[in-house]
């Protein structure tokens, strides 16, 4: 499958959201995403909501379930890191979730690719931080009580 056998909006989408403004003077190129990111309490929000169009119209090419699920994971990482003030708008400009995304469409839509193990890698590894990162949330949680003296635990 080519950029061209995409369907069209879908592109047009992609292009609005991670290129559609060229940086002057550079050859760089960012999108709505980033920007969206300055707006606070909810341009990143509203970024991942239209990074899950992407996905959701992706996902009517028949994809395989492992590549949906690294699509969700990249929308997932540029929403986290992404809501990190500043720096996470940097990160947007230069991760472009939809732009990977429609790459990994192209690749598998045909139903002839099969996962990648890197496709694999990514999903596990992404699991595998988040579950770490939930653990670790939940450590702070329990040591914050007992050093405030509450007697839950």
């Amino acid at each position: 499958m080519t950029r061209s056998d995409v369907d069209p909006r879908l592109v047009r989408l992609v292009y609005v959201l991670d290129q559609a403004l060229r940086i002057p003077g550079t050859r760089l190129r960012i999108g709505l995403d980033p920007i969206l990111g300055l707006i606070p309490g909810g341009g990143d929000a509203l970024g991942a909501i239209l990074s899950a169009a992407v996905v959701l119209l992706a996902v009517r090419h028949g994809l395989p379930r492992i590549v949906v699920a690294r699509m969700v994971l990249n929308v997932g990482v540029d929403f986290v890191v992404g809501s990190i003030p500043l720096l996470g708008d940097l990160f947007d400009a230069a991760w472009k979730a939809n732009s990977r995304n429609l790459r990994l469409l192209e690749r598998h839509a045909t139903g002839q690719g099969r996962p990648a193990w890197r496709d694999w890698l990514w999903v596990w590894g992404l699991l595998a931080a988040l579950g770490l990162l939930v653990a670790a949330v939940v450590i702070l949680a329990v040591l914050a009580i007992r050093a405030a003296g509450v007697g839950l635990f």
